[in-house]
């Protein structure tokens, strides 16, 4: 008897075994099914066209083995138009955490070979999800986006999905840095999830944003456009200035996020992350003395003056191909991260237009949502006169870059290397706008305008009734440069803290940043400003 209760018992246990197994077994095989998302032929579909797959995307931007997804088996709910038949694990997004450079990060990647990336329902519910998590967890936000657009097989729950996404996307601005990857199609409402991002990041050939497509838009206006045309990397990059960065592949284009990443603190709390970095630069600084140019007319690149000031290697250049007259960029002073704004000489002699004024306003407010000191690089003789910039605005749009500065609390140090006249001085990071400290080159031309124009403003009587015109205007444009066009005068007044030897510049910039990183400046308690849109 008591055999046989041993014999039964034991044939309970494999019993019970077995059934475990058969679990397990079954656990095995629905992962099996949600990894290989679309199923194999649509993944080759996938790579044939230069593109990688959702997965893959999440194991190069993340550190290897950090990866947690979350809710891998979330299906659609909906059987319309035949969706019954096409019920795929994770609903055409993966969604998780993990780490980059051992810092959280939470990641969604749009898996394309699932109804096309589309988004529906669970779908955006997934990712509304994983954004809650990282603003209670105060961390940064990557999505990469490759997709059809709106489920249309779900109508108003999809545009919802949008909905719920976007005022995410709002509510977390200034919380914790968004990222935004485009690495397939991203085309009506879902391209204002990206615009609503801090940065959005492009690849070349495989990645487009519009909000109507070619056949529209030829249907509509007549307009003959190919998808690159319309809406592909070097058109955001250059025209309309939606893209910040741009890798000329898949791989590129993570490693961009990865490199941004380390010049980002986790969240609006946090100090951006120091690197231990030598303050010895490895330039040669000297060169500095004689990189401005003697003839005020003649242009130089004010990038070799930033590479030559900030740690060697640290200048991420952000925006590059879009309003070339404005430079703006992350980098490092003896390891500290540093927002980089200046203007750029060499393309319309550095003039302030609209597109210039919106690009440094914004990146100046991100800089300071993040805690992140501003450095401004002045060589600037105003803004770009024209019909074309009158009527489309200059006015409010330069307007945004003096709130912007005026907005910031971060320490803001200012380095004035030649040019700086008129409102454009005031703009460009002055002390009026609560600037720090601003130290100015012996180049440095602090004036209401250039020697030319002034004189011919102020001595125009005398002018017109000379014999030798040409003479007397090179005598007193002469006299007046060396009078007024100079730093003296504006360092006589307070409002250049130090006159500096141009190989000073790191060393100067590095002392003052020092102090001012302990900077806490309180305002006035309101809701908000109103920024001039």
């Amino acid at each position: 008897m008591n055999m046989k209760s041993e014999l039964e018992r034991a044939d309970e246990m494999l019993s019970k075994e077995d059934s475990s197994q058969q679990k397990i077994n079954k656990l095995m095989k629905k992962r099996e099914e949600a990894l290989l998302g679309g199923g194999e032929e649509a993944i080759k579909k996938q790579l044939a066209k230069g593109k990688l797959t959702a997965r893959q995307r999440i194991d190069l931007l993340l550190d290897p083995g950090s990866f947690t997804e979350t809710n891998m088996f979330v299906r659609h709910n909906n059987r319309n138009f035949g969706l019954d038949k096409k019920k795929v694990y994770t609903d055409g997004v993966i969604t998780g955490f993990g780490q980059v450079n051992g810092k959280l990060i939470y990641v969604y990647s749009q898996d394309f070979t699932i109804l096309g990336g589309s988004l529906g329902e669970a779908h955006a519910k997934k990712i509304t999800q994983l954004m809650d998590q990282a603003v209670q967890n105060g961390a940064p936000v990557i999505g990469f986006n490759d997709s059809g657009g709106a489920r249309i097989q779900e109508g108003a729950n999809s545009l919802a999905g949008y909905g719920d996404i976007f005022i995410r996307n709002v509510r977390a601005s200034g919380i914790i840095p968004q990222i935004s990857c485009i690495v397939g199609p991203s085309a009506g409402g879902a391209v204002y999830s990206p615009a609503l991002t801090d940065f959005v990041v492009m690849t070349e050939d495989t990645s487009y944003m519009f909000v109507t497509g070619p056949t529209v838009v030829k249907s509509v206006t007549g307009e003959d456009a190919s998808f690159e045309e319309l809406g592909g990397a070097s058109t955001h990059s250059s025209l309309s200035g939606i893209a910040h960065l741009v890798g000329s592949d898949e791989i590129e284009s993570i490693e961009l996020i990865k490199a941004l990443l380390s010049y980002l603190p986790s969240n609006n709390l946090e100090d951006p992350p120091l690197k231990d970095t030598s303050t010895i630069n490895g330039y040669v600084l000297e060169e500095l003395n004689s990189i401005v140019p003697s003839d005020p007319q003649e242009p130089y690149d004010m990038r070799e003056i930033i590479l030559r000031v900030v740690d060697r290697g640290n200048f991420l250049e952000i925006q590059k191909k879009y309003a070339q007259n404005i430079i703006i960029g992350f980098g490092r002073l003896n390891g500290h991260p540093i927002g980089i704004v200046a203007n750029q000489p060499s393309i319309l002699a550095g003039a302030l237009d609209i597109n210039a004024s919106v690009k440094a306003a914004r990146f100046i407010r991100f800089c300071d949502a993040f805690n992140i000191p501003i450095v401004t690089f002045v060589d600037v003789p105003g803004f770009l006169p024209g019909l074309d910039q009158e009527h489309n605005g200059i006015i409010k749009h330069g307007a945004k870059l003096i709130f912007a500065y005026a907005e910031a609390t971060v320490p803001k140090l200012t380095v004035i290397t030649r040019k700086a006249y008129g409102g454009a001085y005031i703009v460009m990071g002055s002390k009026h706008l609560a600037n720090d400290m601003n130290f100015a080159w012996p180049s440095a031309e602090i004036a209401v305008m250039g020697a030319e124009g002034a004189v011919q403003i102020l001595f125009r009587r005398e002018l017109a009734a000379a014999e030798n015109q040409e003479d007397l205007m090179t005598h007193l444009k002469d006299e007046y440069a060396e009078e007024f066009n100079n730093p003296y005068l504006a360092a006589e007044k307070g409002y250049i803290d130090d006159v500096i030897l141009p190989c000073e510049t790191r060393h100067k910039l590095i002392a003052a940043l020092w102090p001012l990183l302990r900077k806490r400046e309180r305002r006035l308690n309101k809701k908000h400003g109103n920024v001039p849109l």
